[in-house]
This record gives C-alpha cells, structure tokens and sequence, in this order.
C-alpha cells in the first residue's frame, strides 16, 4: 500500500506542477497577445494621461540605462574585436575578421545582452513591482479589474521595454561596427569601400529580415514575460513574491527559443 500511496502522490504532484506551468505559459500568451493588439491600436496611448504614462515609463527604461550600457557595449566589442583580429591574423585568415566579427558581434551577440540588460535593470524589477502594489491592493480590499490593469500598468511598461530593447541594440549595433572599422583599418578613410562592401555582403536581405525580426521578438518577450507573471495569481490567490530566478529561467528560455530558430534560419 505504501508504494501505491507514495507513487499516487508523486504522480499527482507531477501533474499539479505540469498544469500550473502550462496555466503559467498560457498566461504569458494571452497576456502578450493583448498588448500586441493594445499596441498595435495607438488611440489607446496616444492621447491624455494614458500618452504621459507611456512617455515617462519610455525616459525610465531607456535614459537611464543608455550611458552604462553603451559604456559595458563598447569594452565588450572592443575585447571581442581584438580576440577576434588578432587570432584572424595569426592565422592568415585576416579576410574573414571583419565577416566573422560581424556575425558574431552585431547579429548574434549585441541583441541577446541588450534584451537582458533591460530585462534585469527594469522589465523584472518593473513586474515585481506591479505585483507589490496588487499585493498591497488585495491586503486593502480593493479589487483591480483586470482590463484597466492592462491599459493603465501593464502596456506603458511593455511599451517601454520593447522601445529600450530596440534603442540599445541599434545604438550598440552602431557602436561596434564603429570600433570594428577603427580596430581593423585605424583612421585612414581609406578603408571605408572596402569595409561597407564587407557589411554588405553580410547584411543579405535575408539576414537583415532575421536580424530585425529577432531583435523585435527578443523585445517582445522582455516586455511580456516578466508582467504576464506579474498579474497571475498564484493558487491561493495571492500575488505573493516570485522568485528572481525562477522568472528569469522562464524569460532566458523564451530568448534562447527565439536565438535556437533564428540560428536555424541564418546558417541552416
């Protein structure tokens, strides 16, 4: 009997952890396809009160990251850049810095910090937040109707990661190839056909479609991960506090999902 018992009770934990998962992941799909369709019609932010929210939470994800961020881009690239030349020319395979560097740097690397940078230092913090204060809501008695939740919280700050995620990525983008033309040409002017033919040759219009398109999902998925949790219940409930790491594994999961299909597109 002790076995029976011990397997029915493993069995129905297992599956009570199985259905709140996939209620969890639900959550994340309805919630993101709220806010497409909120952001995709701008009557309801572009004017009044609701305009003034998504412009502060835009200055607050955004203005104060960009001189860190750019400053933490620029070391990288230039540490990357070095790595990268000088192993290039060690080798005799000083034609494939600049194509290697590129590929790895600005499409694949540069998007991916970007999304977690913003993720860690205001879309996470931002959904703690907001469940603090439904938390501190719930204690009071006041029930928040869950559609004005999402006009009024929700999609200001989804908005605004979206619109950091891509502002750090292109400005960071540019950075590095910058810092690539200087480390591998110096200031001469003269290596400037050259390099443009390079990037060209890299930015096919496949590539660039991938790239951006990636990018916007990387954006997506820093927006709406962090608040679809933020706004669950949880089973007793409650918005009690979730642990940091369990909603950044969820979110670096939905990324490397997302970094996973666009490797497949670009060299499958």
């Amino acid at each position: 009997m002790f076995p029976l018992n011990a397997s029915h009770n493993l069995f129905s934990r297992w599956g009570r952890q199985a259905r709140a998962s996939w209620l969890a992941w639900w959550q994340v799909v309805m919630m993101g396809a709220q806010i497409l369709v909120l952001a995709l019609t701008p009557s309801s932010y572009a004017q009044g009160p609701q305009r003034q929210s998504v412009l502060l939470q835009v200055y607050t994800a955004t203005a104060p990251l960009l001189t860190w961020f750019l400053i933490l881009s620029a070391l990288v690239s230039l540490v990357l850049i070095r790595i990268v030349v000088a192993t290039a020319y060690s080798y005799g395979l000083s034609q494939y810095a600049l194509e290697v560097l590129v590929r790895t740097l600005v499409l694949e690397l540069i998007p991916l910090y970007a999304a977690m940078f913003v993720a860690v230092r205001y879309a996470m913090p931002g959904a703690q937040a907001v469940r603090r204060r439904l938390s501190a809501q719930q204690r009071e008695g006041v029930v928040s109707v869950p559609g004005v939740l999402l006009v009024t919280t929700l999609l200001p700050r989804a908005l605004a990661s979206v619109f950091s995620v891509l502002m750090l990525a292109a400005l960071s983008g540019v950075v590095a190839l910058v810092l690539t033309y200087f480390t591998v040409y110096g200031f001469s002017p003269w290596g400037l056909p050259g390099y443009t033919r390079g990037v060209g040759q890299v930015f096919t219009p496949a590539v660039t479609l991938i790239f951006a398109l990636k990018t916007l999902f990387f954006s997506l998925a820093v927006a709406v991960v962090p608040l679809a949790a933020s706004a669950q219940a949880d089973a007793e409930g409650r918005f009690a506090r979730r642990s940091d790491i369990s909603e950044f594994a969820r979110l670096f999961s939905v990324v490397l999902l997302i970094e996973v299909v666009s490797l497949v597109g670009n060299y499958y």
